[in-house]
């Protein structure tokens, strides 16, 4: 739905080479999904290296929220998911809109990127982790079932032990279901790759690893919580004549057993454990 990014995070390459947000006219973006609802689709993705920007450079007093409203208002049964959102443009607004919504899936890839002030201010985030957390408080308020996935980098020029702990607690409290962990690229062109205190590739694998096993202990937590619950399944990949793998509203994944079922509907299942 939309191109390019403003943001200038310090250690990203993107507005550089893909330069500045540019959004799609609103009745592209609806034709292309009207026709997609009628060729018979059930999962709808809108992409965007920053979803939450859209339509400020259009001049046609319309936002992300407003865009979803009107995707939600196109007849049919399917579903609408989104990614990537900067956390300093998720707005309240966005949250009243999902919170009221019977399509938009209750799943929100909200980056991180780290759980520290101090490497957040480095990095030019542009917000605190103590502002992160409100903006998941109001999340939750509005969208209660809401789940929470996000990216976090490891090894940032500067992180020290202590900031790597801090950022490795913060996953825990928040309680993504998923964290994607990179450890830092350095990549030539963007501010980041001169800063001091660059942390060596040993030091960063190994961060990487601690946080990866971090997220999969708190991972594995969130999914026993689903544990017993009811939810839709799209069928997607077949594993033999009965056997699907399949993604639940709420992103969690799942082999289902749909005997007389086929790729591309949705059933209702019960979750079993992880």
């Amino acid at each position: 739905i939309m191109y390019g990014c403003n943001n200038f995070c310090t250690y990203c390459i993107v507005p550089y080479v893909r330069g500045r947000e540019r959004s799609r006219l609103p009745e592209d973006v609806l034709a292309e999904i009207r026709a997609l609802v009628e060729e018979g689709y059930k999962d709808i993705t809108l992409l965007g290296q920053n979803v939450n920007s859209y339509g400020k450079d259009l001049g046609l007093d319309m936002d992300f929220a407003d865009l979803l409203e009107k995707i939600e208002a196109i007849p049919g049964d399917f579903l609408i998911r989104f990614m990537t959102s900067h956390p300093k443009d998720a707005s309240q607004k966005l949250f009243e809109v999902m919170g009221k919504s019977r399509k938009i899936a209750p799943v929100f890839h909200l980056p991180v990127q780290a759980g520290n002030d101090r490497v957040l201010k480095a990095m030019n985030r542009v917000y605190t982790r103590e502002e992160y957390l409100d903006k998941v408080r109001r999340l939750r308020e509005q969208v209660p079932d809401i789940v929470l996935t996000s990216d976090i980098i490891v090894g940032f020029p500067g992180e020290t032990e202590a900031d790597f702990e801090e950022s490795r607690a913060f996953l825990k409290k928040i309680g993504f279901l998923k964290v994607h962990v990179f450890p830092y690229s350095r990549r030539s062109g963007t501010p980041a790759y001169d800063f001091p205190g660059q942390i060596h590739e040993r030091d960063k694998q190994e961060r990487s690893r601690a946080m990866n096993a971090a997220a999969e202990a708190i991972r594995k937590e969130v999914l026993a919580g689903y544990e017993g619950m009811e939810d839709d399944v799209l069928l997607e990949t077949p594993l033999s004549e009965t056997l699907f793998t399949g993604y639940t509203r709420l992103y969690v994944p799942v082999v289902v057993s749909a005997p007389g079922h086929a790729s591309g509907e949705i059933v209702r299942v019960r979750l079993g454990a992880y």
